[in-house]
């Protein structure tokens, strides 16, 4: 089959239909730079029409300055291709077939059909933001608003994208094993098919006021700043930077929910000096705490060094911390206590906070399960699920004792 033909020889209705219903404009790219085919949104941003991207060298989409070296830069990817972001710390440029000039976002990742490599390029029209930025580009605080988040749109996006083309190439093709692989594939359509029912429920609801926030803030500053009125500025930043700060730790939920399924991660011990640790994860909640919130440490006994997996350990505490302050009130305080026995790591994070209805203790670490009594504090209902997961890949365990409005405690015990 070449390369160069229709996308119907090239993949399955299953993804032309994905394909085609794109939010991002993608175009893909044969090895020898030459467009193979461009979806709908693609053709929007370059203004082409329909099918009139075909066939042209991915070089033309591209001002003169940059085609010398784009063409190495093809080269090298095909030689090495993985998933990634094109020019990281540098704005990119494309050009429309009138040979205006724009910004964009491009990212990277790639397939194989027949031995052949199909690079897909995933690209925004940035024009807009871009001149959101300019008119916040004054203050400093500014550059954290978007980072986070499209570092994480971007590789959630490509996973996404890349384990459903997988999924749907990867048809085993020896008769006596169809049976038992359709089943397979069946039951992990449908748990995809409650993840993303959950998720989309789960961000219509908590992506909503984040957002709009996020707008109206912007809009305020553009004003603000026209009128030098600096502390309105910083206060629309705060709520900016906040708002982004939820929709990333969303994010991080569904990410790491996703590589727990995947099975993915990998346990990497090494020796951790726990003082200088639970310092550093102290640094890092403070700010994130509520007015007059405290965060107190105290060894019960002598821990110097333990071996276990720096990251995972980190992502265990850093949210069972951050639990403990979200769900108490302002003026309170959050204990850690931390002690070593029979070669375990112990710690238990206790709080003054609202507590678990007895009814809801025994769903606490079910994925989306969410007390009754949360009210309007964000979240997924996926953090202790996450967090109990960890755990056993650590071969450790996680217990908890709560009194509904008097405050909880978690206590976990890990393997060194």
């Amino acid at each position: 089959m070449s390369i160069h033909a229709p996308i119907s020889q090239v993949t399955n209705d299953a993804f032309r239909e994905i394909f085609q219903s794109m939010s991002e404009g993608i175009v893909m790219v044969d090895e020898m730079g030459k467009i193979v085919i461009a979806n709908p949104i693609a053709e929007q941003i370059f203004e082409y029409e329909r099918n009139e991207l075909s066939g042209l060298s991915l070089e033309e989409l591209l001002p003169e300055r940059y085609r010398g070296r784009h063409i190495n830069f093809r080269k090298g990817f095909n030689a090495h291709p993985e998933p990634r972001r094109m020019g990281f710390g540098r704005d990119l440029t494309a050009l429309k077939k009138n040979g205006q000039e724009f910004p964009v976002e491009i990212s990277l990742s790639y397939t194989q059909v027949q031995g052949k490599i199909l690079v897909m390029a995933f690209i925004s029209d940035i024009s807009q933001r871009k001149k959101a930025e300019d008119a916040l580009k004054r203050s400093e605080e500014q550059l954290i608003v978007y980072a986070a988040e499209l570092e994480k749109k971007v590789q959630s996006r490509t996973e996404a994208l890349h384990k459903t083309i997988q999924e749907l190439e990867n048809e085993v093709s020896e008769r006596k094993k169809a049976e038992e692989e359709a089943r397979k594939s069946l039951e992990k359509e449908r748990e995809l098919n409650e993840l993303k029912t959950k998720f989309v429920s789960i961000a219509s609801h908590e992506f909503r006021t984040p957002l709009s926030t996020v707008l109206s803030s912007a809009s305020l500053i553009n004003q603000y700043n026209a009128r030098g009125e600096r502390e309105k500025i910083d206060k629309h930043i705060q709520r900016i930077k906040s708002s982004v700060n939820h929709l990333t730790s969303i994010l991080n939920d569904f990410l790491s929910l996703g590589k727990l399924e995947e099975g993915v991660i990998d346990i990497n011990k090494a020796l951790i000096d726990i003082p200088q640790f639970i310092e550093s994860i102290r640094e890092e909640l403070i700010p994130t705490f509520k007015p007059g919130q405290k965060f107190e440490v105290q060894y019960e006994s002598p821990i110097n060094d333990i071996n276990s997996d720096v990251r995972i350990l980190r992502n265990i505490l850093f949210n069972l911390v951050s639990n403990a302050s979200k769900y108490s009130d302002q003026d309170k305080t959050i204990l850690l206590k931390c002690r070593s026995e029979n070669r375990n790591f112990i710690f238990e994070i206790i709080d003054e906070g609202i507590g678990i209805p007895l009814q809801d203790q025994k769903h606490m670490f079910e994925r989306f399960f969410r007390a009754s009594n949360a009210g309007n504090v964000q979240g997924t209902g996926l953090g202790l699920n996450i967090v109990k997961r960890y755990i056993d890949l650590l071969g450790g365990i996680i217990s908890f004792s709560s009194e509904y409005g008097k405050g909880s405690t978690f206590t976990v015990s890990v393997p060194v």
